[in-house]
């Protein structure tokens, strides 16, 4: 009887949840700083809209420092921040070294640091990101794949070639490769993640080796350039294009169903705004000090092709994260 009438009383009055107004008032007043690579584009647009749509609800300050693609300005951005103190920064790295020292000396002066998709040699507080490697690596396989029983001649479009999206894409291809001696690169190129770089490059390639059939791409912001250079030589059915991106759907799948490209391994964007926001949230509800804890998170890959490009779940719209 002391049991039911226990559950009873408890059903009357409710049970007041002993963990959220602490919760709440570790949120409240915080500031977290964002310094993308560049804003103006799928990725960085996507992670601050995921960032704000989560974090602001809670009373939590969001502010924006936007290099726009300027490393100097970027390196300028985070040393002002570290000075203004927020409690967490979010940084897109241009390269594995430019801001590394800055991101030490960040979380030294209590800043909890999350590092987003780029990573530099410091490894801070928080990692949000594609495993790069996981990236080259299956790439590479697929135009392997593609080349058996053609010329076996392929090309690789790398990005910026000291970043670390760049650096790691490129011994993932390079672990594929290994295993088949019968694959010859005709060429291996930096467009720096520039569009109109990566179709020079290819409108070259193509001249030189018009039976080339796989190119390894390493952004598809860039291979857009790539994509258009195989079209225009009209060899969009024999030269097999693989790539990568944010999985937006402008870039993504409707790139994949115009024939643009046979693949394009998405990281997708709105997944890991969510993780970092997650990952932000439990880090000022803990007693953690910056630096005092590694993680890492890497995104599940969602492998966009002809077969599954039409599904609404494959891709995001940039517009629907901003509403």
């Amino acid at each position: 009887m002391t049991a039911v009438a226990s559950t009873a009383a408890l059903a009357d009055k409710g049970l007041d949840e002993p963990f959220q107004a602490a919760f709440r008032a570790a949120m409240k007043d915080k500031t977290v700083a964002y310094v993308p690579v560049a804003m103006g584009f799928d990725l960085g647009e996507g992670w601050w809209a995921g960032l704000k749509n989560e974090l602001e609800p809670l009373g939590i300050k969001m502010e924006l420092r936007d290099p726009n693609w300027n490393t100097s300005a970027g390196a300028q951005a985070v040393t002002s921040l570290i000075s203004q103190h927020p409690d967490v920064m979010v940084i897109h790295n241009p390269d594995v070294q430019t801001y590394a020292r800055l991101l030490k000396r960040a979380e030294e002066a209590g800043i909890f640091v999350i590092q987003i998709n780029m990573g530099s040699a410091y490894q801070s507080t928080g990692f949000v990101g594609a495993n790069w490697i996981e990236i080259g690596e299956k790439e590479a396989e697929a135009v392997v794949a593609h080349c058996k029983g053609k010329s076996n001649k392929i090309a690789i479009v790398q990005g910026a070639l000291s970043a670390a999206a760049s650096a790691y894409t490129l011994k993932g291809v390079e672990n594929v490769l290994a295993k088949h001696p019968e694959i010859q690169v005709v060429s291996s190129q930096a467009a720096d993640w520039d569009a109109a770089k990566a179709k020079a490059i290819t409108q070259t390639v193509l001249k030189q080796h018009p039976d080339l059939c796989g190119i390894v791409g390493f952004w598809d912001g860039m291979d857009i350039g790539t994509a258009a250079a195989v079209k225009e030589a009209g060899l969009t059915d024999q030269v097999f294009v693989a790539t990568s991106g944010g999985g937006e759907r402008k870039g993504a799948c409707d790139q994949v169903k115009s024939g643009a490209f046979d693949l394009n391994l998405s990281y997708n964007v709105p997944n890991q705004a969510a993780q970092m926001a997650g990952m932000i949230k439990w880090l000022l509800s803990s007693d953690l000090k910056a630096g005092s804890v590694k993680g890492m998170a890497y995104t599940t890959l969602i492998p966009i092709t002809k077969e599954n490009a039409d599904l609404a779940m494959t891709c995001w719209n940039l517009s629907d994260m901003k509403k």
